[in-house]
């Protein structure tokens, strides 16, 4: 009888100690899941910026940037926290973070102007994603370039971002050589095809891009960053598509293979072809901009050459039809396209792909503009 009392006493004491036990630990983990995580991140510092400070000769059509050192909260880069100044008035502009470059954008909504000072502001309202604010304001100022000859620059806005931009699909036949980011919208990543991409947050690589790929379909902020750039893309299209008053109307009848095509406004009413090389021949600050109504093709091993100093990133070629540029071609400037482009074997180009619907290549190097 008192060995059962015994055994009852014992088992008594055993559930005593296990209850006790659940209840302590218990509590303890339900305290440590409700504490915040610890940011051992440190403040957000700015590593590079583009312009640099002090510098001059920016481009009024370009976008303001900062490259901080290490990820910082996304809702954190805004048009509150990164402003742009001059004469102590603030500029309109939209604001994009770039997470997998680390990137804060501001592209001003208009051009800026010629041969003035501009001050960058990122202010102690950027935060890591643990909290932790900027220890003080991010200031920087520069002065953009001087007006040149030709007709005033187009404005990409935030389309500027990508080297190449689609609204359908990117396709590749690898390998294919693309520096740059490359972003797909309102087609899904199932639509950039020949990549072998590998998917992370937000963003894919590939080892045919020396940058990231994004597409609709990926997690903010980059769909709603490819929404606005898409808009921006159509936007530049109409302003370039708009432009009035050329400085040459149907030159060549369409082939321009061949002709020195100093800055201006120059309209085709038709196709235009190049049956051989072209130049395109001006200052730094020159400008071009090609307003084609068909199609525009460049034949197989012929080039656009620069000359005197011309610059890609002054060079718009606006197409109502389709781009094709032939084997082994060269191409110069930045297409905004309304339909497709298609660069086939070995075509190279340097400048920008904006496509309004699909963008093809094949064995093709796109390489991002001198900014």
């Amino acid at each position: 009888m008192k060995k059962k009392r015994s055994l009852k006493k014992y088992a008594l004491l055993v559930a005593t100690i296990i209850i006790v036990s659940m209840m302590f630990f218990g509590c303890d983990a339900d305290i440590a899941a409700d504490d915040p995580p610890v940011d051992t991140q440190g403040p957000p510092t700015v590593a590079s910026t583009f312009p640099d400070n002090a510098s001059t000769g920016a481009n009024v059509n370009g976008t303001i940037t900062a490259t901080f050192d290490d990820t910082v909260d996304p809702a954190t880069i805004n048009e509150v926290t990164f402003t742009v100044s001059s004469g102590g008035v603030d500029i309109l502009g939209v604001v994009t973070y770039d997470a997998p470059n680390k990137k804060a954008i501001f592209a001003p909504t208009t051009n800026l102007d010629y041969v003035t000072e501009y001050t960058a502001t990122l202010s102690t309202g950027v935060e890591t994603i643990g909290n932790t604010a900027m220890t003080e304001d991010k200031v920087w100022a520069f002065t953009t370039a001087a007006d040149g000859i030709g007709p005033a620059p187009v404005n990409l806005r935030t389309a500027a971002n990508y080297v190449i931009l689609a609204k359908t699909a990117i396709s590749t036949v690898p390998d294919s050589i693309i520096t740059g980011d490359i972003g797909l919208s309102p087609a899904a990543e199932s639509y950039m095809t020949g990549f072998s991409q590998t998917d992370a947050t937000g963003y894919a690589t590939s080892f045919q891009v020396n940058g990231f790929l994004y597409a609709a379909d990926m997690v903010t902020p980059t769909s709603s960053n490819l929404t606005t750039a898409v808009s921006d893309m159509e936007l530049a299209y109409t302003d370039a598509a708009g432009r009035s008053t050329p400085d040459e109307l149907n030159l060549g009848s369409g082939e321009i293979g061949g002709l020195s095509l100093v800055p201006g406004l120059y309209k085709w009413t038709s196709s235009v072809s190049i049956g051989s090389d072209v130049t395109i021949t001006g200052g730094a600050n020159d400008t071009w901009i090609f307003q084609i109504d068909g199609d525009l093709g460049i034949g197989n091993g012929f080039d656009v050459i620069l000359a005197g100093g011309a610059q890609a990133k002054n060079i718009v070629w606006q197409v109502a039809g389709e781009v094709s540029m032939g084997t082994g071609s060269h191409f110069e400037g930045i297409v905004l396209c309304q339909t497709q482009i298609v660069m086939n074997n070995t075509a190279s180009m340097n400048g920008r792909l904006l496509a309004q619907t699909n963008v093809a290549l094949d064995h093709a190097t796109v390489t991002n503009p001198a900014l």
